[in-house]
């Protein structure tokens, strides 16, 4: 197999970031923007040993659930996926991503329940987080191109809230007015790196959020009262300085330019404060599916205490604690915390703590306290839970483990190491927050034997 050469294909596979998978010479070749049986001509643009990369040079047969992507960015922008084919298509794509992990990471069988489905595909996201260039001149914002830094401008995400894209077109040329500049990450030259966004899906309040290299607070003063008598909406406006070469978005601190640090929005009919730094599901509709899912899995009885950890904002936990006898959050970004205990408050819900600190180790200095809690509620990062933490669930012995993830891979490797000390995953169920992306949110229930 040689590059730039062009073969006739069908694609019979998908991979978990939405790559079409086909076989050519008995190589595996990846071709994104594909759906499991077109058939078309593939121009190979790369080759390794054992596998290789393709594009497509003609689409000859289209496949069933093929459809016309809304965005005219989506070839060029990495935060799509899947907007070239259907919902029910997408559906059956990411119900194979999680099954194939339980099945062949975690060496798993445990029952799979149909993947639920969203009734809204777009506009769906609460948050997003703009990237910012200059380009001939101007400033723009929109997305990174897949695998790269390189700023695609556009501002009308289908899957971002309508309003967003007004904020957008308002705020550059303004921007530019004041003369802020860019950040350069090859430089680590100018000011302004991200504009973040965040609105409450019930509540309609906005943040407006401004992460710079430097402060620009003196700049912009002027546009402050402008921008909350155009957009009412906007109840908090913000700025956050990271002045470091790193990938990481927000800097340590969040200082309010304008209005407050925090909106307000309900959650499982909760009111739920956040700020910059809290960790909240950003397609609020199906996260309450998410956790009703979770709630059904925990099979309260009303006597249980229940270990929320990675609570984030407390969100989870607090749609939980008025079906158990106690709650106790834990979470490691102090402002989270701060969110969690002031939600709790909101809601005039007494029978929650809240603790700051690393999973692991807060769960480790519970159990030295002899807490039993009878079901432990985990939603780790990407990246799954770390070994401590694992360690120390099992040493608490919950009777149920409730694991909420955003990656199945690490969700499946996790309850492996379960498994090995007892805890079976008996049932599995995806759920399609993230439409049109390649992401997937599960829930798996793991029981004591």
């Amino acid at each position: 197999m040689k590059k730039n050469v062009v073969y006739q294909t069908e694609i019979t596979g998908m991979t978990a970031d939405g790559n079409g998978v086909c076989r050519i010479e008995n190589i595996a070749v990846f071709v994104p923007m594909t759906a499991v049986g077109d058939i078309l001509e593939v121009r190979i643009v790369k080759v390794l040993k054992s596998y290789a990369f393709g594009i497509i040079e003609k689409l000859i047969t289209p496949a069933d659930g093929r459809i016309s992507p809304v965005c005219p960015v989506f070839r060029q922008c990495g935060g799509c996926a899947f907007q070239h084919i259907d919902h029910s298509t997408e559906l059956s794509y990411k119900e194979n991503f999680v099954r194939d992990a339980f099945t062949r990471i975690g060496k798993l069988q445990p029952v799979f329940e149909p993947i639920l489905g969203s009734d809204s595909r777009y506009y769906y996201r609460n948050k997003a987080q703009y990237p910012i260039a200059e380009q001939d001149g101007h400033l723009v914002c929109g997305f990174y191109a897949k695998h790269s830094h390189r700023v695609i401008p556009y501002t009308a995400c289908h899957l971002q809230p309508e309003i967003f894209t007004e904020i957008l077109n308002h705020l550059l040329p303004a921007l530019e007015h004041c003369h802020i500049s860019a950040y350069d990450e090859t430089s680590h030259t100018g000011e302004l790196r991200h504009i973040y966004l965040r609105k409450g899906f019930y509540s309609g309040e906005i943040m407006l959020c401004l992460i710079s290299r430097v402060s620009v607070r003196k700049k912009i003063k002027s546009l402050l009262p402008e921008i909350q008598k155009k957009f009412p909406a906007v109840i908090s406006i913000t700025e956050s300085v990271n002045p470091q070469k790193t990938n990481v978005i927000l800097g340590n601190s969040v200082a309010v330019l304008a209005g407050q640090n925090f909106i307000t929005d309900t959650m499982c009919g909760k009111k739920i404060r956040i700020s910059p730094q809290s960790f909240y599901q950003v397609n609020t509709q199906q996260a309450e599916k998410l956790y009703q899912i979770a709630k059904e899995y925990a099979a309260f009885q009303g006597s249980e205490t229940l270990l929320d950890l990675y609570c984030g904002a407390g969100t989870i936990g607090l749609s939980m604690a008025d079906s158990v006898k106690s709650l106790i959050g834990v979470e490691v970004i102090p402002e989270a915390v701060e969110n969690a205990i002031q939600n709790a408050k909101l809601n005039q819900i007494t029978n929650a703590e809240f603790f700051c600190g690393d999973a692991g180790t807060i769960a480790d200095s519970l159990l030295k306290k002899n807490l039993s809690p009878d079901v432990i509620v985990l939603d780790p990062p990407r990246k799954g839970c770390d070994d401590l933490t694992i360690q120390s669930v099992i040493k608490m012995q919950p009777s149920r483990i409730v694991m909420i993830s955003c990656n199945p891979s690490t969700a499946a490797r996790d309850a492996a190491k379960f498994a090995a000390s007892g805890y079976l995953t008996k049932k599995v169920r995806a759920v399609n927050l993230f439409m049109c992306t390649s992401h997937c949110e599960t829930v798996l229930l793991l029981t004591r034997e």
